[in-house]
């Protein structure tokens, strides 16, 4: 029994003096789960609140400027700017600038005070329809708490019987809040963020770990180009990948395809090169394909949890959606659903298009640095 003890004994110190060595694994073995609970715990939240909005009011009046107060007072809304037409507040909402357009039209008041309830528009972006759901049911109520402050002496019966005012709704792009007009196209950017990065890795820790790296090394190719040559290949997995999620979208979810392709091929190139960048940068740090695996669940958790594929975005902390904004699964889940449910053009996709350009010329760098390295 103290033989087997002692043996049991010297195979878990060869471990430890294993787990110390490769720091890597021991790094993300400590760090994964305090991430999980940052995550989790502070950044995730289902109830999104200051969602940015755009007002268009066609009349300004004592009763307009309290029912402007009332929902800057709220919790939900956050007043950042205003329209002049309504064409402007659609370009907003297109180009996700805005989660909401409220509209005042003229002759507000004049109909209120008349006992003829005036129409309040709210225009919505619901294409994640758990994003603007709790606002848009705070909208009466705001409504109703706003105008009791004016509505006394004379009109005090005003707030009596029904509603003074007609708020009316317009859920944009996905009226009927059906959850796979979401979720489907942003699973397109969920799968390719998973095996680019994975495959990509593993694709060149094999060459170390087969002992082919020597070989590699031994040809005149400069960094940039074995980069190219290992990663074009996959760029064409990528495209097969796409096919399959965008033909499934269509024929099988009848998901919307309002936009134009172009631009929605754009983004899909875009968002293909800059995982392929990561997946050859992680190449050049982990010593075996394990780790690379690793590396790749590391990157992939915070980029999932923090995007707005699973959780409202704009619920999400300031300094969580900074972060998210480093990713670029966060960039292309608005360009797929721009496109996909929006109609949106180079321009309304433009603030999405340039962030994937930084981050691949930055991942193209960190790639080549680390490629010189082991050259030496």
């Amino acid at each position: 029994m103290l033989k087997a003890l002692s043996r049991v004994k010297a195979i878990m110190l060869k471990e430890l003096i294993q787990m110390r060595r490769d720091r890597l694994t021991f790094a993300m073995m400590i760090m994964l789960p305090i991430v999980q609970l940052i995550l989790f715990g502070f950044a995730i939240n289902s109830d999104p609140r200051h969602l940015p909005t755009y007002l268009y009011l066609e009349e300004d009046s004592a009763l307009v400027r309290t029912l402007v107060s009332g929902f800057k007072t709220s919790s939900y809304y956050d007043i950042t700017g205003m329209v002049h037409t309504a064409d402007e507040g659609e370009a907003a909402l297109r180009s996700g600038k805005v989660a909401f357009v409220i509209t005042v039209p003229a002759g507000f008041s004049r109909s209120l005070l008349r006992g003829e309830p005036p129409t309040l528009l709210i225009e919505a972006d619901a294409t994640d329809p758990s994003a603007t759901s709790n606002a848009v049911g705070q909208a009466n109520l705001i409504v109703l708490n706003a105008l009791q402050h004016d509505l006394k002496g004379v009109w005090q019966g005003l707030n009596q019987g029904p509603p003074p005012v007609n708020t009316v709704v317009h859920l944009m792009y996905n009226p009927e809040g059906i959850t796979q007009y979401n979720i489907v196209p942003g699973l397109l950017g969920v799968i390719l963020t998973m095996t680019m990065i994975m495959i990509t890795s593993i694709a060149m820790t094999r060459e170390i770990e087969r002992g082919n790296m020597e070989n590699l090394l031994a040809m005149p190719a400069r960094p940039w180009e074995v980069m190219v040559g290992k990663i074009s290949p996959y760029i064409g997995v990528g495209i097969v990948q796409t096919t399959i999620v965008l033909l499934a979208a269509r024929f099988i979810f009848n998901v919307p395809f309002v936009g134009q392709g172009i631009w929605l091929g754009l983004g899909i190139a875009l968002f293909i090169i800059a995982n392929l960048a990561v997946g050859f940068t992680f190449s050049t740090i982990a010593k075996s394909q394990m780790q690379a695996m690793q590396m790749t669940f590391f990157f992939f958790l915070p980029s999932l949890l923090l995007s707005g594929f699973m959780f409202p975005f704009r619920g999400m902390p300031i300094w969580a959606q900074t972060i998210g904004s480093i990713f670029p699964l966060t960039h292309f889940l608005r360009i797929v659903r721009g496109v996909m449910l929006k109609g949106g053009n180079f321009q309304d996709l433009w603030p999405s298009y340039w962030p994937l350009m930084a981050f691949i010329c930055v991942a193209t760098f960190i790639a080549m640095k680390r490629y010189k390295v082991t050259l030496d």
